[in-house]
C-alpha cells in the first residue's frame, strides 16, 4: 500500500508577458525573469512534472498515472488522460486575450482529450489590478464584427481583483489575466488556447504572435453569462475550509489549518498546493515537512491523515 504523498517538482513555462515573482513568493529556481508559469501539478505532455519523494522517485506524473491507476481509484483498463492541471502564474505583463473550447470541440477539432475549463485563485494583486472575464456582445453577428473592427474596449469585460478573489472560467469564456497579478489556476488538462488579442506585440525577432480568431468566434459563450458558484464554508477542528466551486470538472477549496486536524481520504485523489505558512502531514506514523510552494497528491490508498501546523492551502479534486 502506498502510504505517503506524492510530490512534484515544478516544471516552469517562459511566456512574453511572464516575470520574476515566483522565486521571492516560492523560492522556485526559476529559469529566467521572465517564468510566466509554474506547472505545479501536471501530467500533461507540454510538461509532466516529475515526482520527488518515495518509490516513484524520478518518474512523472504521467508515469505514475499510466501505470499505476490503483493511486488515483481507477481501473488498469482505463485509457482516459489525467483530467486536471494545477498552475500558478505570474503575470508581469498583461496576458493575450483568449478562449478555450469545450470537450467536444477539443476532441472532433483538436484531436485532444479534454476542453479547458478553469479556475483562478488570486494569489497578490498590484493596486487596481484587473482582470477580463466575457464580453458585452448580444449576438454572434455583432461578437464578429467588433473582432474584425478590433473595438476591444468595447467589446471585453473588465472586473478589478484583489488577493483572495476566486474567479470560475468556463470553456467559451473570453478572458485575460492582467499585469501585476500573480494566482493559481486549477483547470482541466489542457493546453489549447485560441489567441483573440494581443495588444500588437511583438517577441524578440519582432514577430507578431498568431491569433485564431476563427475558431474564437466558433467557441465563444453568447451572450456571456456570469456564473453563480455556490460556495460553502465549514469549520472541523482547527481546519477552516471553505469550497470555492463544485463543477463538472473539478471541486477546488481553500483550507486553512491554525492546530492540528484529522482527515479522511473520501475522494479518488486529492490535489494540494500551500499557498502560506508552514505544516507537516502525518500519515502511517510518519511526518512530512510541508512549506509554501510545496504541491503534492494524496493517493487513493492513503484513508487518513493528520494536518498539523498555520498555513494554507489550494486544494482540488475530480
Amino acid at each position: 500500500m502506498y502510504q505517503e504523498p506524492i510530490f512534484l517538482k515544478p516544471v516552469f513555462q517562459e511566456r512574453i508577458w511572464g516575470g520574476d515573482k515566483l522565486k521571492p513568493l516560492f523560492q522556485y529556481d526559476i529559469p529566467s525573469n521572465q517564468t510566466g508559469e509554474a506547472w505545479v501539478i501536471s501530467a500533461h505532455p507540454n510538461g509532466p512534472s516529475e515526482i520527488v519523494n518515495g518509490p516513484l522517485s524520478g518518474q512523472t506524473l504521467a508515469d505514475a498515472w499510466n501505470n499505476h491507476r490503483e493511486l488515483f481509484n481507477k481501473d488498469s483498463n482505463n485509457n482516459e488522460a489525467y483530467p486536471l492541471l494545477v498552475k500558478i502564474l505570474d503575470a508581469n505583463d498583461n496576458l493575450s486575450v483568449q478562449v478555450h473550447p469545450d470537450d467536444t470541440y477539443a476532441r472532433e477539432v483538436e484531436k485532444q482529450p479534454y476542453g479547458k475549463t478553469e479556475c483562478w485563485y488570486v494569489l497578490q494583486a498590484e493596486p487596481e489590478a484587473e482582470l477580463i472575464l466575457g464580453h458585452h456582445a448580444k449576438t454572434k453577428e455583432e461578437l464578429t464584427k467588433m473582432m474584425d473592427e478590433g473595438k476591444w474596449d468595447q467589446l471585453l469585460r473588465r472586473i478589478p481583483v484583489t488577493a483572495g478573489d476566486f474567479v470560475y472560467v468556463p470553456s467559451g469564456t473570453i478572458h485575460a489575466i492582467g499585469k501585476g497579478i500573480v494566482l493559481l489556476e486549477t483547470q482541466q488538462s489542457s493546453d489549447i488556447t485560441y489567441r483573440v488579442y494581443d495588444y500588437e506585440r511583438v517577441d524578440n525577432n519582432g514577430n507578431t504572435r498568431e491569433l485564431h480568431l476563427d475558431k474564437a468566434k466558433q467557441v465563444t459563450n453568447i451572450p456571456h453569462q456570469t456564473q453563480v458558484i455556490d460556495q460553502k464554508q465549514t469549520q472541523k477542528e482547527n481546519l477552516q475550509m471553505k469550497r470555492l466551486v463544485q463543477e463538472k470538472y473539478f471541486t477546488v477549496y481553500h483550507w486553512k489549518i491554525n492546530g492540528e486536524v484529522t482527515q479522511q481520504l473520501d475522494v479518488d485523489f486529492l490535489q494540494c498546493s500551500i499557498i502560506s505558512g508552514t505544516a507537516e502531514i502525518e500519515i502511517d506514523e510518519k511526518t512530512y515537512a510541508l512549506k509554501k510552494g510545496d504541491n503534492f497528491i494524496l493517493p487513493h490508498s492513503i484513508s487518513t491523515y493528520r494536518l498539523i501546523g498555520d498555513a494554507e492551502f489550494i486544494v482540488s479534486h475530480t
